[in-house]
């Protein structure tokens, strides 16, 4: 099996990634925000917590690359990145055809030591 070879930049990269989903409320603003645009503080309306607190979620889905921010006047906007979110599904879909083929290669393991051990 060919394994890609991964840079510290992909290992970066998926650290702010996960780190970023790893959170309830950062995955329901991401949600949000990639089914429209939303402003900051229509976003902050809809969790119970400081608007202070909704603003740093959105700084750490920005910095994943997750979501875009843009100014209108005094609104922030913020708009999910699709592609992003794919960049995610492709990291997980590699990491889940690795983890297929090492449960394959012991379940190949486990029954020629049962044919061995068979009379």
């Amino acid at each position: 099996m060919y394994i890609e070879e991964v840079t510290e930049d992909d290992e970066d990269r998926a650290d702010a990634l996960f780190h970023a989903l790893s959170d309830r409320t950062r995955r329901d603003i991401l949600r949000r925000v990639l089914a429209g645009e939303h402003s900051v503080t229509a976003l902050a309306e809809h969790y119970d917590m400081s608007f202070a607190a909704v603003q740093k979620h959105v700084a750490v889905l920005e910095k994943a690359g997750l979501l875009t921010k843009r100014r209108s006047g005094r609104k922030q906007l913020a708009s999910g990145d699709v592609a992003a979110v794919r960049s995610v599904q492709s990291m997980l879909a590699s990491i889940e055809q690795i983890w297929r083929g090492r449960i394959a290669r012991a379940d190949e393991l486990l029954a020629a030591d049962r044919d061995r051990s068979e009379p």
